[in-house]
């Protein structure tokens, strides 16, 4: 009976599972690493194992390095992202007279972030301030509107009622809208409107973790306003 028939032939995973539980292998015939020829990433040209793991080495060293670069420039654009938020929130800080105050937001938005607009509108305020037009202009849709947002709405421009209180609605490509409350679950009071020419600067798959701290901070500069 031929034996060739019976024994299965030896496969590349046979051979590479003996050569895993196999470590002293390579110790013992340390000649055959020198006779090892492997095809180069960069061209048709044949190298030696030892030359192969040391590009994968620089490889992968230009990888951890351009990651390294990238959290880097990440970490400076947070840094100046704080710093930003600090001054807007300084000036906030500033403004003694409640009334003021939608002003110095949505000027200090503009400014601080380089939004080219930003408007806002509050209801429901203390009778002293229900004459200031930021109090006036919000029909009850839009009211229902912003007590419906859990999170800042950020995409394009869908023509709602809110985007016609920017300056120049028909400019805004992308918006962002972000409510504002005093607590989570509370009706809207108000409403801050962020819009943008550049229909990526507020696209629908942004993060809104940030927009949402400026909701926050808004919100209790302008809890003045609301009624005792």
């Amino acid at each position: 009976m031929d034996t060739r028939d019976t024994i299965p032939p030896i496969t590349e995973d046979d051979i590479a599972q003996f050569l895993v539980n196999t470590p002293d292998f390579f110790e013992r015939h340390a000649e055959l690493l020198a006779s090892v020829q492997l095809t180069s990433p960069h061209g048709q040209r044949a190298v030696s194992l030892q030359e192969r793991q040391a590009e994968l080495l620089r490889e992968k060293i230009r990888h951890l390095e351009l990651k390294a670069a990238e959290m880097i420039r990440h970490g400076q654009e947070n840094v100046q992202i704080a710093h930003r938020l600090h001054r807007w929130t300084r000036g906030l800080l500033l403004v003694s007279a409640p009334a003021e105050r939608p002003l110095a937001i949505v000027r200090g938005l503009e400014a601080e972030f380089q939004v080219p607009q930003a408007a806002m509108k509050v209801w429901g305020v203390a009778e002293a301030w229900a004459d200031q037009p930021f109090a006036q202009g919000a029909s009850a849709d839009a009211r229902a509107f912003a007590t419906s947002l859990t999170v800042p709405y950020c995409g394009a421009n869908p023509g709602l009622e809110a985007a016609r209180w920017l300056a120049d609605p028909q400019a805004a490509a992308s918006l962002a809208l972000v409510p504002l409350r005093l607590e989570a679950g509370q009706p809207a009071f108000g409403l801050l409107v962020l819009g943008a020419s550049d229909p990526r600067r507020f696209s629908a798959d942004m993060g809104t973790d940030f927009l949402e701290r400026i909701g926050e901070l808004a919100s209790a500069a302008l809890s003045p306003l609301l009624p005792a």
